[in-house]
């Protein structure tokens, strides 16, 4: 299941699969360079899993809702983290009112719920309003772990 990203230069949607989100290519169309992936990604199950599975850099998962004030006030934070490592990391958001069977599978009680994963598995979970710095630390320490 590729992701559409559209080229800058031509507006051309390009269908990115997975495992090349955070790596630099060309536009299909005038081959100017596409960036990796520098914005939250929201995902279902199935795209999160092809990622996750897929992925060769750390991923951030911001677990959310809609109608929950701490999810909104982090939103720019994890945006911030999306932008500052892209390339070296991914970052999905799943919003847990329309992806439950995630959200269970993380056991998420509380939101916003962060979760890092580094080659497909969990390597650390955190509920709670963090900053980018926070963020990003996280997503280093990953990987250093899978180095």
């Amino acid at each position: 299941m590729p992701v559409i990203r559209i080229c800058t230069n031509c507006q051309q949607k390009n269908r990115i699969p997975a495992e090349h989100l955070s790596d630099t290519g060309r536009c299909g169309s005038c081959k100017s360079p596409l960036a990796p992936l520098a914005e939250p990604l929201p995902v279902d199950a199935t795209l999160f899993d092809e990622i996750v599975q897929s992925a060769k850099v750390p991923v951030l998962v911001d677990f959310w809702a809609d109608w929950c004030g701490p999810c909104r006030m982090a939103a720019p934070e994890v945006a911030k983290t999306a932008a500052a490592m892209a390339g070296k990391a991914l970052v999905l958001k799943v919003d847990t009112e329309a992806n439950p069977q995630l959200s269970a599978r993380f056991q998420v009680r509380g939101i916003p719920n962060f979760v890092v994963l580094s080659g497909g598995r969990s390597v650390f979970q955190q509920a709670g309003l963090v900053d980018h710095a926070q963020m990003e630390h996280w997503l280093e320490t990953a990987a250093s772990y899978a180095a």
